[in-house]
């Protein structure tokens, strides 16, 4: 599922039909047969362009894909299948020496500051890594970089000799977001970086990454199951449903006036400060197997609106609005 761009706008990232399956025979010898029958379809047909200085969005609930989608744009899973181009380039076709080289450009702010970090590294050490590997240059000019980054974070030199046992956790997801500048990337993989955070310190860590993306022209993957950051965070917001995008539109106008029933019940399921019900269709049971997703429309067993069509045929992303895609068999009549 693609949202159209201006004509004369190239996109940074460019995802088309991304797939990743993980064979779950690899390890348990008896089973046997088919390699699909045992394919885990974490991540199974996703398709989007991001452009530069743009935050796209990715919610939907635990187990969807999401943090396998980031991963796999960077390769850091290999993918199943499907093509990932980065500036024009495509990261398939790279080797490991051309693969390190780009790597400089895209980095990852993983979900949790205390498994992320190496404990048994310092500060200088774990954020001057990237410098060591891709820019080797004497100690003293990589602690000037470090001490450079960690000011951009909000720490300072003092910081460089303790380790990540001594900090607080917002304290290191700042470490975890520096290690991603260093090298001055162009798109950065943001994997839950507040989740695992007091709701006070998530919103000191996500307006520090909205300063760094104005002030060094970031483009950002933001990842998360939370509505309201996303709300916050994104210019454009992607629905995903068991390894599928099933929606993808601006962040305003997605999240004011949901397209998809699944999109809908997730608003449906925010709490309302005031009390008052939700307006829209909660969800009922549970996300279904993504070893044996469901044929046809892959949420039509928990869809209100399920017709016939939606259990016999995948529906085919329509769009609805300038910019705004949404898969579902609901819009059939709409725009292709």
């Amino acid at each position: 599922m693609t949202a159209a761009l201006a004509p004369a706008e190239a996109p940074l990232l460019s995802v088309r039909d991304l797939r990743k399956h993980f064979d779950l025979r690899r390890g348990l010898r008896r089973l046997t047969g088919d390699a699909q029958r045992h394919a885990l379809r974490a991540v199974d047909g996703v398709s989007f362009d991001l452009r530069r200085g743009e935050t796209l969005g990715v919610i939907g609930e635990s187990g969807c894909g999401k943090s396998t989608l980031g991963r796999t744009i960077l390769r850091l899973i290999e993918p199943t299948g499907g093509e990932v181009r980065f500036d024009g380039v495509d990261l398939g076709t790279l080797d490991k020496a051309g693969l390190k080289a780009l790597r400089r450009r895209m980095q990852i702010v993983f979900q949790d500051p205390y498994a992320s970090l190496n404990p048994r590294r310092t500060v200088e050490q774990i954020v001057g890594l990237g410098l060591s590997i891709h820019e080797p240059r004497p100690a003293a000019a990589i602690r000037a970089a470090v001490v450079d980054t960690l000011g951009r974070v909000g720490l300072s030199s003092a910081h460089l000799q303790r380790y990540p046992n001594q900090f607080s956790g917002g304290q290191r997801q700042r470490i975890g977001i520096a290690r991603a500048l260093i090298l001055n990337p162009e798109f950065v993989v943001c994997d839950e970086p507040v989740s695992a955070l007091d709701v006070s310190i998530q919103a000191q860590i996500l307006a520090l990454l909205e300063q760094l993306k104005r002030e060094l022209g970031l483009t950002y993957l933001f990842i998360s199951h939370d509505l309201a950051v996303v709300a916050h965070v994104s210019d454009r917001v992607a629905v995903m449903y068991l390894g599928q995008i099933v929606e993808l539109g601006p962040s305003r106008s997605l999240l004011r006036e949901p397209a998809h029933p699944y999109a809908q019940a997730l608003l449906a399921a925010v709490p309302r400060i005031d009390g008052a019900p939700a307006a829209r269709q909660r969800l009922a049971g549970d996300v279904p197997s993504p070893l044996a997703p469901p044929a046809g429309c892959r949420f039509h067993p928990r869809c209100p609106h399920a017709m016939a069509v939606c259990r016999q045929a995948p529906p085919t992303p329509r769009t609805i609005a300038p910019g705004h895609v949404v898969a579902c068999h609901l819009y059939e009549g709409g725009a292709a």
